[in-house]
């Protein structure tokens, strides 16, 4: 385990190999499960707002389960999620030309219709965020789904950190990130 600032890190994180493998899993990630995404609070009015610039990329079971549930939903733990279709995939998922489930909402952002890339929680699966009083966890949540993803990236020889530099900095910063590569550098 690593401190990095007021962040713990888990070993995982510089120690296992990752990178997604679309065309084996299939966006798994975004169908398995017993709920939706995991969403921060600060993210709710984003998605109350991005709603209208989103429909066109959200398939119609997926804007009738919005339209039901809401644009979030608040779970029996008192954690906030994205809705699901049929407790299935994820509401704002869609599936591309080649079968793959993918993000509605990461759509419109690279297509330009809205400024925010989709929850942090699927930006830095699998690593999952963990809360203790004033105190944040970073794990790797290994799933079998992801076995293609282990497979990749150990061919590429690509560790999680570095695979998920991007959504790590967008959650805590670049120097946070410095300081986490160069504490699993020295490992």
């Amino acid at each position: 385990m690593m401190k990095i600032g007021d962040v713990l890190v888990s070993d995982d994180i510089k120690d296992v190999e990752f990178v997604c493998h679309l065309e084996k899993c299939k966006g798994a990630c975004c169908v398995e499960g017993d709920l939706g995404a995991p969403l921060e609070e600060n993210e709710l009015p984003i998605l109350n707002e991005i709603q209208e610039a989103i429909h066109p990329y959200l398939t119609e079971a997926g804007r009738a389960a919005i339209a039901e549930q809401g644009a979030y939903i608040l779970d029996e733990d008192g954690d906030f999620s994205t809705p699901t279709i049929g407790g299935k995939e994820c509401a704002y998922a869609h599936y591309d030309a080649q079968g793959v489930l993918k993000c509605g909402i990461e759509q419109a952002y690279l297509d330009g219709q809205v400024r925010w890339r989709k929850p942090i929680s699927c930006h830095l699966y699998p690593i999952r965020i963990t809360r203790k009083k004033n105190m944040e966890a970073v794990n790797y949540h290994k799933w079998g789904i992801c076995s293609a993803a282990c497979t990749f990236g150990k061919s590429l020889k690509v560790p999680l950190y570095k695979f998920l530099k991007e959504p790590l900095i967008r959650k805590y910063g670049e120097a946070w990130y410095e300081k986490l590569t160069t504490a699993c550098e020295k490992k």
